[in-house]
């Protein structure tokens, strides 16, 4: 976890809905198969809160061996790229796609390397977006195999609202891209009149063809960053 994060977690760890978790989650560990592995549970903690630009919220950890890291969407670069981040690609790649074809049409003497606007990532691995400052973060931090939210009303809940009421208060002009309805009923706890929130249908397969496909979240995002004075997220 980076040290900005400290004073906060601390605060969350004294509190008496964590201590019931964390007994809850002793207990899981000894007796069951629980993903991620313990010392990936706050991976999403090591990207500097004074960095963070960008927060995407997930739902639960993957559920299958080796593919949990602790980071939402996000596997290890060995493991198959789960379909929601293959989708989560594909409109990476619609999107910034037609981020090029529009400048060329806009001004076609513009010397850009098509290969600059579109995504090609070789594995599921989001950490280089971690790295930029994306808070990658489920709503739930852990999951019993093959039990897909099997941790979900134990208390991770609790602590996800107040990360999310955190960021939104400490931190000026943030894109929060909520996906699905999990993370849709988040958008409450935020100040719109700072952040910029896009929210869409989740990129699953079951539900990526009503509204996730053609969202453009990608040149969205980068173009509420650049109006902020951020870096722009390559994504």
């Amino acid at each position: 976890m980076h040290e900005s994060w400290k004073a906060f977690l601390e605060s969350e760890f004294e509190k008496p809905y964590f201590k019931e978790l964390s007994t809850f989650l002793s207990n899981e560990y000894k007796e069951k198969t629980i993903f991620p592995p313990k010392k990936l549970v706050f991976s999403a903690f090591s990207t500097d809160l004074n960095n963070i630009k960008v927060v995407i919220l997930g739902q639960d950890p993957y559920h299958t061996p080796g593919a949990a890291e602790g980071l939402a969407f996000s596997v290890p670069s060995s493991e198959k790229i789960p379909p929601s981040l293959i989708n989560i690609y594909k409109e990476i790649d619609s999107d910034l796609g037609k981020l090029y074809d529009d400048l060329m049409v806009m001004n076609p003497s513009l010397k850009l390397d098509k290969v600059d606007y579109r995504h090609h990532n070789a594995n599921g691995s989001l950490k280089s977006w971690a790295e930029q400052g994306v808070l990658l973060l489920n709503n739930v931090l852990t999951v019993e195999a093959h039990k897909a939210g099997s941790h979900r009303g134990k208390g991770w809940e609790v602590f996800t609202e107040n990360v999310i009421k955190y960021v939104n208060e400490n931190r000026p002009h943030l894109v929060f891209i909520l996906w699905g309805r999990d993370a849709r009923s988040k958008k409450t706890l935020l100040d719109q009149t700072k952040h910029l929130i896009l929210e869409s249908a989740h990129p699953s397969p079951l539900s990526a063809n009503a509204g996730f496909f053609g969202s453009r979240p990608f040149t969205k995002t980068n173009a509420f960053l650049t109006k902020h004075g951020y870096e722009k997220i390559i994504w």
